[in-house]
């Protein structure tokens, strides 16, 4: 509790120390982000359904965060984490996971959570948070067990898979932006 609480206010107080244009750089990255991988996942559920999907965000999700990343210059970089990975390199490392866990502790008091931004000497990393606002999003992340060959299909893709049982309203995770300072 302690350690959570101190995440949060050293993350309160480097918040005021970030430039602004980082913070809105690391939001328009962030919505480049959501746009590119949402557009295409939405076109793919339209068009051949869930299972199409998930094999088309498993074999590209990585190279359109990277092509978002490249779109904004060698000094960004973007990722996607969650406490409750599907892909394990989507995990992420101790302090991001404080991080993730005081926004879900910010969702369950009632609030929404805010990003969190950590101004370092040579870098700005912003934690966008990612809550479950669409009911397509819970095709593959809520009851999977409604649709077994789906259900059979993450489990062949992903084996370690932890990224379902989500709600509407529900904390998946966060885009984690990075925008090392020009040297």
């Amino acid at each position: 509790m302690k350690k959570t609480l101190l995440i949060a206010a050293v993350a309160a107080s480097m918040l005021q120390a970030a430039p602004s244009q980082d913070i809105q750089t690391a939001n328009k990255v962030a919505k480049e982000l959501l746009k590119t991988l949402g557009g295409n996942l939405k076109k793919h559920l339209k068009t051949k359904g869930p299972i199409d999907a998930l094999e088309f965000c498993s074999t590209h999700a990585y190279t359109l965060t990277q092509q978002v990343s490249d779109k904004f210059g060698k000094q960004i970089d973007v990722k996607r984490i969650s406490l409750q990975p599907r892909n394990p390199a989507n995990t992420p490392n101790k302090e991001e996971a404080e991080i993730l866990r005081s926004m879900e502790k910010k969702l369950q008091s009632g609030a929404k959570p805010k990003p969190v931004v950590i101004s370092k000497k040579d870098e700005t990393i912003v934690y966008k948070p990612l809550v479950i606002q669409k009911k397509a999003c819970l095709i593959c992340h809520g009851d999977i067990e409604k649709n077994p060959k789906l259900a059979q299909k993450i489990k062949d893709i992903y084996p370690s898979d932890k990224a379902t049982g989500y709600k509407m309203g529900d904390l998946r995770g966060a885009i984690v932006v990075t925008i090392k300072k020009e040297k």
